[in-house]
């Protein structure tokens, strides 16, 4: 039997309607924020991150998906979010409109590593982004926007986590003394690290290994190094949060996976997930659309991974409801339906299925078809509904209709058809009510219409 890649997964429905509902507070507070929707290919020209995202991170030495298509083109799968987006938004000459440009994206991401709770080899990724203001007040509502989505779903007392990691001005200063510190200590840290020491000494910062978490423990920080004008961003940046209320902690050791970071860069956490507790990470990159040819074009972001988000969720104050309500069930009957209700304990899968649903045309035929028509009229006015192809007794029938979690039943059998009437019935009141057919729709707009189902 095949199964599913390791680290990917399918979405059952008994989980789907929970992604249905987190993409929809996703959507409806970035639209409060006036972010719009963009949709990036999934698979990008592999030059666009090893340009952007750094050829020495982690994601461009060992995670990416990289193949080359039948043209002789190296394609990536893309590994995250803000580098398509900044290619998309040069492409189409989106800064010759109003600046800033504030977008945001749903969609899945691809890393080729191990696999652990909230994080596969295909990922789900929700992010926002600022292009075009360089303005600490985008930094804030960027983070704004990030604790705003985490406490709409339950996830109270976050902690965010800040820092500077400056412009490519006074990180030049501070990138000398690094490697003399790191220099000092090679013996102690590992070998990938020993590898970035002269490279890229920013990715020793955020190197998890235990032993160069140590060694970096005592680094030199940024902070001391910051330009006057990043100074007075940082400075910006910390008064502007305060002033809103939101309370932070500054980590020097903290620089983001990702080589386009400039100024700031932040995580929101969420301790009760335990170790890996960061639910939101993202920061300032001014200089990403110019490495991609385009003008100078600051801009901000971040970005929170939907399977983590789901896993923090079930532990939170508003844990999704996994029950799913149907407005209508609608039942046909007449004498060919199976009064066993279809079924029997010993049965195959095929005795299982009815043969009613293979009979040739008959009396019963016009009960169902009126029935079918029901549906397609109940559905018209907006509301849910379903039926039973395989036309089960009524006592199987409405088993079913329980657990869809139906709020209504509407029943026609051959007596309701003589008299050109149709029984509704309340599953959750217990009433019951014969309308007319015609009657059918008024009658669910004035009573019915309004209660249709809700996340």
């Amino acid at each position: 039997m095949l199964r599913a890649p390791r680290g990917t997964g399918d979405v059952l429905p008994s989980e789907s309607r929970k992604w249905i509902c987190l993409e929809k507070v996703l959507r409806e507070i970035s639209f409060k924020y006036n972010f719009e929707e963009i949709r990036t290919p999934v698979f990008e020209h592999t030059e666009l991150f090893s340009r952007t995202v750094g050829e020495s991170t982690d994601i461009v030495e060992k995670e990416m998906y990289t193949f080359e298509d039948k043209g002789g083109r190296s394609l990536t799968l893309r590994p995250e979010g803000t580098a398509p987006v900044a290619r998309a938004f040069l492409e189409h000459s989106l800064g010759q409109g109003p600046l800033p440009q504030k977008l945001f994206y749903i969609g899945p991401m691809f890393r080729y590593e191990k696999p652990q709770a909230g994080r596969y080899r295909e990922f789900h990724q929700y992010g926002a982004e600022i292009l075009g203001s360089p303005s600490p007040y985008s930094d804030v509502e960027i983070i704004a926007l990030a604790v705003d989505i985490a406490e709409s779903l339950g996830l109270t007392g976050t902690k965010l986590v800040i820092n500077s990691i400056g412009c490519p001005v006074c990180r030049e200063r501070y990138r000398g003394d690094l490697i003399k510190y790191l220099s000092a200590r090679s013996d102690a840290v590992c070998e990938d690290c020993r590898k970035r020491l002269s490279k890229n000494p920013l990715r020793v910062l955020d190197c998890k290994n235990v032993s160069c978490k140590a060694v970096t423990s005592g680094a030199p920080s940024m902070l001391d190094y910051l330009c006057e004008d990043c100074q007075k961003h940082w400075e910006g940046l910390r008064e502007l949060l305060l002033r809103m209320g939101l309370s932070y902690e500054v980590d020097t050791s903290l620089v983001r996976g990702l080589d386009y970071y400039t100024k700031t860069v932040f995580e929101l956490k969420w301790p009760p997930l335990g170790a890996q507790d960061a639910v939101a990470g993202g920061g300032r990159y001014d200089g990403l659309v110019e490495a991609l040819g385009g003008k100078h074009t600051p801009g901000v972001g971040f970005a929170m991974g939907l399977e983590r988000i789901l896993l923090a969720v079930e532990k939170g104050e508003k844990p999704f409801r996994e029950e799913r309500a149907l407005d209508f069930f609608v039942i046909a009957l007449g004498q060919e339906t199976r009064l066993d209700g279809g079924e029997k304990a010993s049965a195959t899968r095929d005795e299982r299925i009815p043969a009613a649903q293979n009979a040739a045309p008959g009396a019963d035929d016009d009960i169902f078809r009126r029935g079918f028509f029901l549906v397609r009229e109940i559905r018209s006015l907006g509301l849910s509904c379903d039926f039973d192809p395989l036309r089960r007794s009524l006592k199987a029938q409405m088993k079913q209709a329980d657990r869809l979690n139906a709020r209504y039943v509407a029943i026609l059998g051959e007596e309701e058809l003589e008299k050109k009437m149709v029984s509704i019935r309340s599953m959750k009141e217990g009433w019951q009510k014969e309308i007319p057919l015609e009657s059918v729709r008024d009658f669910i707009e004035k009573e019915v219409l309004g209660r249709g189902n809700q996340c």
